[in-house]
């Protein structure tokens, strides 16, 4: 919400919810029926990022922009993703995947008073059986092509995301996963130049 992007009309996704046994390539299947012009640019932030990628498998896309995301399975965090294998998610308590603490904080480098009532509305509202099915749908998750006509933005500090295996096109200094908050009108800058390109 706080991206500016001027000439563009921003049309947000609705997340639906999961069905248990299905595959991020399937929930995708289901979700593009919400895009309904043809050549679309889109825009994926974190998890929304993994399932834009397979929307873009899908049907044809103009350009595509991930931020705070990855393109394929291989620039996932490997420590995340073994314990997400593990399926260690499954015994976290719901009420504290809606709570914020100090290590919340940290992990979504949620600095101001601003960026922490972000972060606490969001977890707040968080369904967590959502959440468990895409954290099992990350760890399961197989693409390694890398999607054409597409740029990655990540922060230089993000702990969600990090950068040692992430080839993005971009890298915003001091940049946590909520730097589409605080860190917007650099990201806007990037993304407005971007789809202005031919």
């Amino acid at each position: 919400m706080n991206l500016k992007l001027p000439g563009y009309h921003k049309v947000y996704i609705t997340w639906v919810p999961a069905l248990p046994k299905e595959t991020i390539t399937e929930y995708a299947s289901r979700i593009k029926s919400q895009i309904t012009v043809d050549n679309p640019d889109i825009i994926g932030l974190s998890f929304g990022g993994i399932v834009a990628v397979e929307v873009s498998k899908q049907i044809k896309v103009n350009k595509m922009v991930l931020i705070s995301s990855v393109k394929t399975k291989s620039e996932l965090n490997r420590v995340q993703f073994f314990f997400m294998k593990l399926g260690l998610y499954r015994i976290i308590p719901g009420p504290l995947i809606n709570r914020t603490n100090f290590l919340t904080y940290r992990y979504f480098g949620a600095r101001s008073p601003k960026d922490k009532k972000t972060l606490t509305h969001l977890l707040e509202n968080t369904d967590v059986s959502f959440f468990r099915w895409a954290l099992k749908s990350i760890a399961c998750w197989d693409n390694e092509t890398a999607p054409e006509r597409t740029i990655q933005i990540n922060g230089t500090a993000d702990r969600v995301i990090t950068t040692g295996r992430v080839h993005a096109d971009y890298r915003i200094k001091g940049g946590g996963h909520l730097m589409v908050y605080n860190k917007a009108d650099t990201i806007s800058k990037i993304i407005t130049k971007y789809f202005r390109e031919r």
